[in-house]
């Protein structure tokens, strides 16, 4: 991103500069203990898959010691770090494809399956919204996004019928093409998934108009065309929902921005760092938004030496501009499945997970890490390779620290190997598998420290998880596969 780029005032709430993926941690924050208690105590809702999942390779717990792990992993930084030679910091032309890809195992199927359990769960079938979090009636346009990867999935790999998906998808997309806005402009961060009432987090029967989230809405945006191009006759619908829409705001001068309400006082602030800006730009862009500064990913790109591996970040921390800049893995397997790194360089995405596998070579942890929601407080947690000057930190939006609550995420192990099928991506796979099924979805994740699953079950990671498997029964990027 280049000298255009305006910095928030540190005065003003993160969510105005970072955007859709804090929105989610705020909303989870509010009501993950009622998703805990709910899932807990009551009686499943819905079959057993009908396939049950062959059983990986018996991956065990890595023996490790959590201080000596901790001790490593603060020697492990080293700035600045190895940069990239700028011949190869370049997005081809020809969108990139992994290696392996193909018709599914039967077990694979079988983990679409029962991701898409999730799904049976939680859809509601008179607005077709997606609960964001098992058992809690509240949606954000990021997780809705990742509804609809889920059924455009669970179509193509014939977990739902023709007349299924026709129905879900007709429901939901003139839902978005109704639905109450902020200000009659765009959609607010967060909605009651039944009653379609705009809200603020953790009130789920108090309407309120909070703002907008760029972020969510370029992943919105990339999925609605993915959707318009590949079922062309679902394309006027998928029109109506961004002809619905008051998109002047959501870009100025090439940047993305959003909306937040600081003191009853609306902020609009740009939106984005390197990974989520660049990817929920690609979004805009496809409808023909000028995000050029959000997509250019050189010029506040740094380097920092994790385990001798130097992975880039976005040099505008919270100390120069009042927001986190966080460095994960989802972004990048995203842009990987979905746009072949159209986005991002490709070689970023090697050096995020070659990072991650150099940890578990010294350290003997399997690392898989990225943001997602958690099963106690503080409900949601930024597993980060780097972040603030800091690397292998897991912390709260706020910047408070939970260590101990550092998770393998089940959605960045599986996109990992499914993106690169090497060894370690394959005990990745492996160990998920053997650890982290439950009878509604896939759990988020396995703690590093207390040796037991985190076992909130969310769209996100099963929507992940879902598009993974059709990225690789198709054997291409998805918006390439869908014709854009």
């Amino acid at each position: 991103m280049t000298s255009d780029f305006e910095p928030p005032s540190k005065k003003l709430s993160i969510l105005a500069s970072v955007g859709g993926v804090v929105t989610a941690a705020i909303a989870i924050t509010g009501l993950s203990w009622w998703s805990v208690s709910l899932t807990s105590n009551r009686v499943a809702s819905i079959d057993t898959p009908e396939a049950s999942i062959t059983e990986p390779s018996p991956e065990k717990e890595p023996e490790v010691d959590s201080e000596e792990v901790a001790r490593l992993d603060a020697e492990s930084l080293v700035l600045p770090g190895d940069p990239i030679s700028p011949k190869q910091v370049i997005i081809s032309f020809i969108p990139y494809v992994a290696p392996n890809l193909g018709e599914l195992t039967p077990g694979e199927i079988a983990i679409a399956r029962q991701a898409w359990s999730y799904f049976q769960r939680n859809w509601n079938d008179e607005t077709g919204l997606v609960n964001s979090v098992d058992g809690i009636t509240s949606v954000t346009m990021w997780d809705q996004a990742s509804a609809i990867a889920a059924l455009v999935s669970a179509k193509e790999l014939d977990i739902v019928s023709e007349s299924e998906f026709d129905e879900k998808m007709g429901v939901m997309l003139q839902t978005l093409a109704t639905m109450p806005l902020y200000k009659k402009e765009l959609p607010n961060k967060v909605y009651n998934s039944q009653t379609l009432s705009p809200i603020n987090y953790g009130q789920l029967e108090k309407p309120a108009e909070i703002g907008w989230s760029a972020i969510d809405l370029g992943r919105m945006a990339l999925w609605l065309k993915i959707v318009g191009t590949k079922y062309p006759q679902w394309r006027s619908q998928t029109e109506a929902v961004w002809q619905h829409w008051q998109v002047k705001r959501l870009t100025r001068r090439g940047q993305i921005y959003g909306t937040s309400i600081v003191k009853g006082r609306e902020q609009y602030n740009p939106e984005g760092r390197l990974g989520y800006g660049n990817y929920a730009a690609y979004g805009l862009k496809l409808w023909g938004l000028n995000a050029s500064e959000a997509l250019e990913y050189q010029s506040n790109t740094a380097y920092a030496n994790l385990y001798g591996q130097g992975i880039p970040y976005d040099k505008r921390d919270h100390e120069t501009s009042g927001a986190n800049n966080y460095v994960l893995s989802q972004p990048y397997i995203l842009d990987g499945i979905e746009t072949g790194f159209q986005s991002l360089p490709k070689v970023f995405a090697d050096r995020i997970l070659a990072a991650q596998e150099a940890r578990y070579q010294a350290t003997n942890q399997l690392t898989a890490v990225t943001e997602d929601n958690l099963d106690r407080s503080p409900y949601f947690l930024y597993n980060s390779l780097f972040v603030n000057g800091e690397p292998w930190v897991a912390i709260t939006d706020s910047r408070e620290p939970h260590q101990n609550l550092r998770f393998i995420s089940t959605k960045a192990a599986f996109g990992w190997n499914i993106l690169y099928n090497t060894n370690y991506t394959n005990k990745l796979s492996n160990f998920v598998q053997t650890n982290l099924q439950s009878d509604y979805g896939w759990y988020n994740g396995y703690y590093e420290s207390l040796r037991q699953p985190n076992k909130s079950l969310t769209a996100n990671n099963n929507g992940v998880i879902l598009s993974s498997l059709l990225y690789k029964q198709v054997g291409k990027p998805l918006t390439v596969w869908a014709g854009l």
